[in-house]
């Protein structure tokens, strides 16, 4: 006799996408338990002064009642914060909003997601497992650091990415000599921070030149008037374009290869213009890269397309990241080969729901079917509301 479910859902990840959706599936009144530690990857693995490069309206964590969102945060906080969000309040409203819309939740890590009869068998770290009908992946992008092999080359404590635990605090660099490899806003804000706690400071970037993405007032004026019928929060590329990117059911209605090109126009690398400023004594060195990496005697060492070489202390890799479930090492070996992947993106239905019936994926892992929007906090919104429907119309 097959084991009585515990959950209809259970949620893995608990930053902005895993509480938008378990507050929405709880709101519509289905039994939905989450688990993770709430905002831990932008709590661990943000630099510390990191200023978020999405505007304040496409910041907002999503709730069923719009009851929880940044201005409700400030006004209990009971103190002014900065339009332009610090890292660290960005994750104390992670925090409350959790509070607020999920007291109960579980903080411990998930092991492994197998299909188990009826359902699925999660099972965590300490061994506890739990039923469930279904399951959302909502674990981010932490996962999915991008290391060109180029660099594999190096040692950890030469060469290391953005994201990574121990570049959380930037001072550690003070007084050495750093190259940072990438031109979008992770590289180039990195690129401020470091300079800025004493390191010397050389950007290495393919682009041709650093595209600054800079603020008009008359047109934020106009795109965040009430009037505006064509609003976009999350301001998500060019305008119209990031209108058009923010209403997903129209996006993905185009060919995949028009989707392709919208895209790269709205999320290629690219810092904001308030960055530029703080770069004013970073060494860039644009439409160069590295074609051979190598350390001797405990430092680095690269060798640039046009020859030349660079020696440093350390590489810091703004290379962004590159998405493939099958990096997610809780999900088992079978349950992965059942899911429909394009380029290592799981393909998903209307309602977010893999070929594996049952398990869905929302964030990043979702941009394939969705389009860019689902990269963005900006996003939890739609994502949360549509797998709700879904779960509703489809619950049995």
């Amino acid at each position: 006799m097959a084991k009585k479910l515990d959950y209809e859902f259970i949620v893995i990840g608990a930053g902005p996408y895993g509480l938008a959706v378990a507050s929405h599936l709880r709101s519509a009144g289905i039994s939905v338990r989450i688990f993770g530690k709430p905002m831990d990857f932008w709590r661990t693995q943000m630099p510390k002064g990191m200023l978020l490069r999405s505007p304040w309206g496409g910041s907002n964590i999503s709730d069923a009642k719009k009851a929880w969102t940044l201005d409700s945060f400030e006004t209990a906080r009971g103190s002014t914060l900065n339009r332009r969000l610090p890292v660290e309040d960005f994750v104390a409203y992670g925090a409350w909003f959790q509070q607020q819309a999920l007291p109960e939740i579980d903080q411990r890590n998930v092991s492994l997601v197998e299909r188990a009869n009826d359902g699925y068998k999660v099972t965590l770290g300490d061994g506890d497992s739990f039923r469930a009908a279904r399951v959302v992946v909502a674990t981010g992008i932490g996962h999915f650091s991008h290391r060109p092999a180029l660099f594999e080359a190096l040692p950890q404590e030469l060469a290391s990415h953005t994201s990574d635990q121990n570049n959380q605090n930037l001072s550690r660099f003070a007084g050495k000599n750093v190259i940072v490899v990438g031109g979008g806003q992770s590289a180039i804000e990195s690129a401020a921070l470091l300079s800025e706690v004493g390191a010397e400071v050389e950007v290495l970037m393919r682009q041709p030149q650093i595209r600054w993405l800079r603020v008009r007032p008359l047109i934020e004026w106009f795109m965040d008037c009430r009037l505006n019928p064509f609003k976009a929060p999350g301001k998500i590329g060019p305008i119209g374009i990031n209108w058009l990117i923010e209403h997903p059911a129209l996006f993905t209605m185009m060919p995949q290869g028009h989707q392709s090109n919208l895209a790269y126009r709205a999320i290629r690398p690219a810092a904001s213009s308030w960055l530029y400023p703080r770069t004013r004594t970073v060494r860039i060195t644009e439409g160069r890269h590295a074609v051979r990496a190598e350390e001797r005697q405990g430092k680095a060492y690269l060798c640039l397309d046009d020859g030349a070489e660079r020696s440093a202390n350390h590489i810091l890799l703004g290379t962004g990241y590159s998405v493939s479930i099958d990096r997610y090492g809780f999900l088992a070996t079978q349950l992965k080969e059942k899911v429909d992947t394009v380029r290592g993106y799981p393909v998903l239905n209307r309602g977010f729901e893999s070929s594996c019936p049952g398990l869905f994926f929302v964030g990043t892992t979702a941009s394939y079917s969705f389009g860019p929007f689902l990269r963005f906090v900006a996003g939890t919104r739609f994502a949360a509301t549509t797998l709700t429907r879904y779960a509703v119309r489809t619950a049995k």
